[in-house]
């Protein structure tokens, strides 16, 4: 069976941003997502020396109180 545009499932990309576009945002201070990100409590994909977070994951992490970011 052949894929038509009618069986695709068409996703958007996740809105990748840097922990500094992170914290201008406002939802927390650079410092606080660098550490919840060395404990392993926030994941990032890291190019370089650069990590990039999940905007809209960690939204939702943070909303619904995932991963034990505030033990």
């Amino acid at each position: 069976m052949q894929d038509t545009s009618e069986n695709v499932i068409k996703k958007a990309a996740p809105e990748m941003i840097t922990v500094r576009q992170a914290a201008s945002r406002g939802i927390l201070p650079e410092r606080a997502l660098r550490r919840l990100i060395a404990e392993k409590k926030i994941p990032v994909i890291r190019s370089g020396r650069t990590q990039y977070i999940n905007y809209g994951r960690l939204v939702d992490m943070l909303e619904k109180g995932e991963g034990a970011i505030w033990e």
